[in-house]
């Protein structure tokens, strides 16, 4: 017998074996990735990045050792550079500076981790062109960076970074996001990336705008929101500048000079500032298609606002507006554009007085129709809208019909009746725009609206209506302003999120649970996003 005792924990065949990597990632998925040049390795709970994985497209595979002839099935010697490395949602706190070893990666995503710094190799990456480093833990940025230059996405949400000096040379960065950082002032190098044309600096400590910013040139889409800002910035040579975004700053005045070089501009975001007043010169920005304003304290509109020829979406809730009445701002962008038109110095009428008989169109009205007949009729009169002469005919008369057939009309005021339906004729007004039938009642949403493709504007607040058609809503391209509130809607559909040229949703007054009040007290594009993940998947 003997004298040495073997150990339970011993195993006799060890010696026999050859050793291999204890390695989180699959052999199968290393395979794969040579011949595809993908790797995805997300949410693994990595906390460093294997060496296999590194060295793939270095060492030689295991299938080579395994089968040297070229006439098999499996021909490993036929290897893919790997060009994308998906890391995201693991538990990284650094990176290897054997990153080096992929120098053909064109997408390396590492959002969701825990880096704290990255390594100067990342540079060597020379044709990488997508990086994503958001939600990390990152204080500053390695020198190497800067040799990225063909680099053109590149993703920096959530980290805390205070500066960004090493990025200047990335001349072909195409889009910078910056958002939730903490930045207090923007380099002037970043004046050198030409062919910028997304940035974001949303949601960090920016009390202004160094003037430089004014010469990228292609810069579409610029984000400040949720920061310091006290004034606009001035932007003379950003000519192709299509969305300006400012909410939730500290901005008071908006002055000629903000605003005489944004001639391209179709979206300016302003709510939740300071902002007491809008100029005249707001009427250059002749591109214009949405201007958001609310929540600031704004107590008059300039009657030239009213002529800006695409603006579709105005939004002025939270402001103490004095001289428009209620009625108006609710009726939606529309109607109210074209009251301050005609409230314009010049907008008045230098035509011949007329009565409340004779139109503009040198027609009658037959108040023996309306005294007898209870009929309205102002049909085949090619009109774009009902004068008010003509409802100043009818007086206190009883009306029962209407007809209003073979016109051009873009508005159909119908508020304050007592009407349950509508007529499927309608669908033969091709150029209606708004509608407007609050106060009837209503029980279900009119099927005709959902066939007049142009419409824009459609108020149906305070009647009965239980539900909508969020797939026949979404038909509707054109439509911005939906007022639904105050009616009998249980469950508003999740799919109503879809409906993403909305501007302005109103839904309060009803006994749904969801959305509750605080996310429908956040706005239209809140409410619409909440709806959007509720959607089943």
């Amino acid at each position: 017998m003997s004298r040495f005792k073997r150990g339970a924990h011993v195993d006799s065949r060890a010696g026999f074996r050859q050793e291999k990597e204890d390695c989180p990632v699959p052999y199968g998925l290393l395979k794969a990735a040579r011949k595809s040049g993908q790797l995805n390795l997300s949410g693994r709970g990595l906390t460093e990045v294997p060496q296999s994985v590194w060295r793939l497209n270095t060492d030689t595979p295991q299938e080579a050792q395994q089968n040297l002839s070229f006439g098999a099935a499996d021909r490993w010697w036929e290897q893919t550079d790997l060009t994308k490395l998906l890391l995201s949602s693991n538990k990284l706190q650094s990176l290897s500076e054997d990153v080096k070893l992929l120098p053909c990666l064109l997408v390396l995503d590492l959002h969701d981790n825990q880096l704290i710094s990255l390594p100067d190799s990342i540079g060597d990456l020379e044709q990488l062109q997508k990086l994503i480093l958001s939600k990390n833990k990152l204080t500053e940025l390695p020198s190497g960076l800067w040799r990225l230059t063909n680099l053109r996405y590149l993703v920096l949400t959530s980290n805390k970074l205070s500066t960004f000096e090493h990025l200047a040379n990335l001349k072909n960065l195409v889009k910078l996001n910056l958002f939730c950082n903490k930045l207090k002032s923007l380099p002037p190098a970043i004046s050198e990336m030409k062919n910028l044309r997304m940035l974001d600096c949303s949601r960090n400590q920016l009390e202004s705008i160094p003037p430089v910013l004014a010469q990228m040139e292609s810069l579409e889409q610029l984000y400040l929101r949720h920061n310091k800002l006290h004034f606009l910035p001035k932007l003379p040579c950003c000519k192709t500048l299509k969305e300006l975004h400012c909410g939730n700053n500290q901005i008071e005045i908006l002055e000629a000079d903000h605003l005489k070089h944004l001639s391209a501009l179709s979206l300016l975001e302003l709510r939740d500032n300071k902002v007491k007043s809008l100029p005249e010169e707001i009427t250059l920005l002749q591109g214009l298609e949405r201007l958001d304003l609310t929540n600031n304290d704004i107590g008059s509109l300039p009657c030239g606002l009213g002529t800006l020829p695409k603006l579709k979406s105005l939004s002025l809730e939270g402001n103490p507006l004095r001289g428009i009445r209620r009625d108006v701002l609710t009726k939606g962008t529309g109607e109210l554009l074209k009251y301050l038109r005609s409230r314009q110095p010049d907008g008045g009428s230098k035509e011949e007085p007329k009565t409340a008989m004779t139109l503009p169109s040198q027609a009658k009205i037959n108040v023996h129709a309306i005294k007898t007949l209870k009929t309205l009729d102002y049909s085949e009169k090619q009109e774009a809208s009902i004068p008010d002469e003509v409802f100043d005919a009818v007086d206190d008369s009883p009306v029962a019909n209407v007809n209003f057939s073979k016109n051009q009309l873009m508005a159909v005021p119908s508020r304050n009746n007592l009407l349950t339906s509508l007529p499927m004729e309608l669908e033969g007004l091709t150029k209606l725009r708004s509608v407007i039938l609050s106060f009837n009642r209503f029980k279900s949403f009119p099927e005709v609206l959902y066939r007049i493709s142009y419409l824009e504007t459609i108020l149906i607040s305070n009647n009965q209506v239980g539900g909508i058609d969020p797939v026949q809503m979404k038909t509707l391209n054109n439509l911005s302003t939906l007022d639904l509130s105050n009616n009998d809607i249980m469950q508003v559909p999740p799919e109503l999120g879809n409906c993403t040229s909305l501007r302005a949703l109103m839904l309060d007054g009803n006994p749904f649970r969801n959305p509750r009040a605080a996310i429908l007290s956040k706005g239209t594009d809140a409410v619409l996003e909440y709806l959007r993940s509720r959607i089943p998947t």
